[in-house]
């Protein structure tokens, strides 16, 4: 961003309102870069506090004005003196030398892996053999390879048990033994009756 160069005539108007007359009333302190002027006056409540103030370039809008963070200082008493234009100029090389900087830096980071990204296919490690029957998984011998089970199927097991656990469900069991009163109530129909007057 390239800052618009001060006339000749605006320089001299400039050095003339700096100097410090003593008829004047309020002097020139110095200008920024968008063409806006920085004032100091006497304080009539405070004689030896100088009061600051800026005028606005009358070319901008109120909407557009943008006041440099050391006319910021200069105009609130933190810094003494008034920033030169050289300054002015290094601090604005400055802001266009940090936001390359930061673009950079965020090219890296977005060319850099994220967790939040959807993980890529995974290769296959090098420790696995690559014959696939050296995986394989073992299965169980049938019967026809002359191995049985010695208890039994399912069906002889119940056999042999007999009448031990006929019964199978042991809360219908639960049920058999303990007839109270309550164990067979179930909610009947209700249909209110009419309301007496009072």
């Amino acid at each position: 961003m390239s800052s618009p160069r001060i006339g000749t005539l605006t320089q001299l108007w400039s050095k003339w309102k700096t100097l410090r007359l003593p008829w004047r009333k309020q002097y020139l302190a110095g200008m920024d870069l968008a063409g806006n002027t920085y004032w100091e006056f006497r304080d009539q409540l405070n004689a030896t506090r100088y009061r600051r103030i800026v005028k606005y370039n009358p070319k901008t809008h109120y909407a557009d004005v943008k006041i440099a963070p050391q006319w910021h200082q200069w105009l609130k008493q933190v810094r003494p003196d008034p920033p030169s234009i050289p300054e002015q100029r290094a601090d604005l090389q400055r802001q266009a030398n940090m936001k390359q900087l930061a673009q950079r830096a965020d090219e890296r980071w977005a060319s850099k892996p994220s967790f939040l990204d959807k993980p890529k296919e995974q290769p296959v490690p090098a420790t696995l053999p690559r014959d696939p029957a050296g995986y394989a998984g073992q299965t169980e011998p049938d019967e026809k390879e002359g191995v049985r089970n010695a208890i039994g199927s399912p069906e002889d097991i119940g056999r042999a048990a007999g009448d031990q656990n006929t019964e199978k469900d042991p809360w219908e069991q639960a049920k058999r033994r303990a007839r109270g009163p309550s164990e067979g109530w179930q909610p009947q129909e209700w249909t209110p009756g009419p309301a007496r007057k009072r």
